[in-house]
């Protein structure tokens, strides 16, 4: 069935928004809803990415919504009866939106975590089915007018963005050519159709996020699968790919389910408007945070157990899965790929990195928050999406291996966090005074010596010479110099990005909070975690 959005027009409609991390309370407010329910329509739909706000019920009748998080349990009956009646409840809602009488996603209101930022990516999630598909279609456009999508992505200068992207934070458009180019060559040089076959592009969509801290990619896969996979199915058509794969860990199971029937819903439609007849195929990887390396990411979905990154060059885009030319990108990528096609007026070919970056607010916060920040905007704007627990003392820019800073003074831009030698990955840690610097990058380090994939010299005897060292500041041996000349080799020589960014706290906690480091040599720790007893990688 073509699942696309239904009008709402003289509807009464209850949505019922969540993801996967509550889905019990999620599941609790359906059932209490559809007890009482006899006029008006149900819709269960994935995560808004507040998760402050899940189980998020949305009642909407004649042009407004209401806005009711997490209502306590009996409050959800009494909201649908009052709808049934045909009035809109609004004592007591967070907040109540005017809108067209058939919105395509979800309402804003003007103030609360759900108006930080622009919601362009986001904005159908928590507003749709998730298995529904978008009306308009990138995947159509590259094929009716392929010169025009490509160029549309090329003139704009979109970048990856995730640490599983293989384009992170460089132009995707290059990897396309390069993969066009490979599979060209190819079948120059194939003499039967099955040699000509084997050179066939493969688009990856690398689902496979590990980290917690991260909710971005999940949060777009349980609530708008549809617009991801037409993002990823407008690639295969610039590359000439017969195949797309979406490569999820094996934990996230509701995103699986999700992207499974979007897939399905989606390969109908598009076999009759592009004649495209194979399906995007759903693979799992294990959940560890090295298999959400593009190159790593290929070596589990090729069965081998042993996770190893590989040489680059070559590009996987000139020898990827199974030898074949291969473009990775992450869900958030694939769904800025649609934005830019459809609607490039959005997009300013200005700026350094055009578009939007998804940001999961997290660490010592009431419940996390993933929100859509423009890049020209600023970070600080998602402290208005959570509340911090205790007074705010730094933040780790980046994920696991993010970067320590005092203020969140920076554009999410990749130029400008780059440029402050914190990640791009999508995470903003909001840490409070109770946490000590040193003790945090020792655990990261710790992680890193003991998750590599060993495969290089620099990031396996890097990596735990590095918590070596942090764990003999604690003994009052502080080797400043030696750290930073470590680091910085480190940084230079890894083969891939977990030995260049697993430097990102280490080097950042030395940098921002010089004093709070060494005092630890002197036998005292400011914030008092080590003393505790949670000293990190210290001994």
């Amino acid at each position: 069935m073509d699942k696309r959005s239904e009008s709402t027009d003289g509807e009464l409609v209850v949505r019922v928004a969540g993801g996967s991390r509550r889905r019990r309370r999620k599941q609790r407010a359906l059932d209490e809803i559809r007890s009482v329910a006899e006029d008006v329509r149900v819709v269960e739909t994935g995560p808004t990415g507040i998760r402050s706000h899940e189980p998020l019920i949305l009642l909407t009748r004649d042009g407004r919504t209401a806005f009711y998080p997490a209502p306590v349990t009996g409050r959800v009956q009494s909201l649908v009866e009052t709808l049934e009646r045909g009035d809109l409840p609004t004592d007591n809602a967070v907040a109540v939106v005017e809108h067209d009488t058939d919105p395509t996603s979800l309402p804003t209101p003007d103030d609360g975590p759900l108006s930080v930022g622009r919601r362009r990516v986001l904005g159908r999630c928590g507003w749709i089915e998730p298995a529904s598909i978008p009306d308009d279609s990138a995947a159509e456009l590259a094929s009716d007018r392929p010169d025009e999508a490509r160029s549309r992505v090329r003139e704009i200068g979109l970048l990856g963005r995730g640490r599983g992207d293989w384009s992170t934070d460089d132009p995707v458009g290059d990897e396309w050519e390069l993969a066009r180019q490979a599979a060209a060559a190819g079948d120059a040089e194939s003499d039967t159709d099955v040699d000509a076959a084997a050179d066939d592009p493969i688009v990856v969509v690398n689902a496979n996020e590990s980290d917690d801290r991260n909710e971005t990619d999940r949060t777009l896969l349980e609530g708008a699968p549809g617009e991801v996979l037409d993002g990823a199915l407008a690639v295969a058509e610039l590359v000439g790919a017969a195949d797309v794969v979406v490569y999820c860990n094996e934990a996230d199971d509701r995103a699986r389910e999700r992207v499974h029937e979007a897939a399905q819903a989606l390969s109908e439609t598009l076999a009759d408007r592009i004649g495209r007849e194979e399906r995007p195929e759903v693979v799992v990887g294990p959940d560890r945070y090295i298999a959400g390396e593009p190159t790593m990411a290929l070596e589990a979905m090729e069965g081998n157990d042993r996770l190893e990154a590989r040489l680059r060059p070559p590009s996987p885009a000139e020898h990827g899965l199974y030898g074949r030319p291969t473009v990775i990108h992450t869900p958030r990528t694939m769904a800025q790929v649609r934005q830019a096609m459809l609607s490039p007026e959005a997009f300013d070919a200005d700026d350094a990195d055009p578009g939007t970056r998804l940001v999961t607010a997290t660490g010592d916060v009431d419940a996390t928050a993933t929100v859509e920040l423009p890049t020209g905007g600023s970070l600080e704007d998602v402290r208005e999406a959570v509340d911090v627990e205790g007074q705010f003392k730094m933040a780790c820019v980046g994920g696991q291996f993010g970067g320590f800073a005092r203020s969140l003074s920076h554009s999410p831009s990749a130029p400008a966090l780059e440029g402050a030698g914190l990640g791009t990955e999508g995470v903003v840690e909001l840490l409070n005074g109770d946490n000590c610097v040193l003790a945090t990058a020792g655990r990261r380090a710790n992680f890193a010596m003991e998750e590599n994939c060993g495969r290089c010299v620099t990031c396996r005897e890097g990596t735990q010479e590095l918590t070596n060292m942090l764990r003999d500041i604690y003994d009052g041996e502080y080797r400043d110099a030696t750290v930073r000349e470590l680091t910085r080799v480190m940084g230079e020589t890894s083969i891939c990005r977990f030995g260049r960014t697993a430097i990102r706290p280490a080097v950042t906690g030395m940098s921002e909070f010089e004093r709070e480091v060494a005092a630890h040599a002197e036998g005292r720790c400011p914030s008092g975690e080590c003393e505790a007893g949670s000293v990190g990688g210290g001994r």
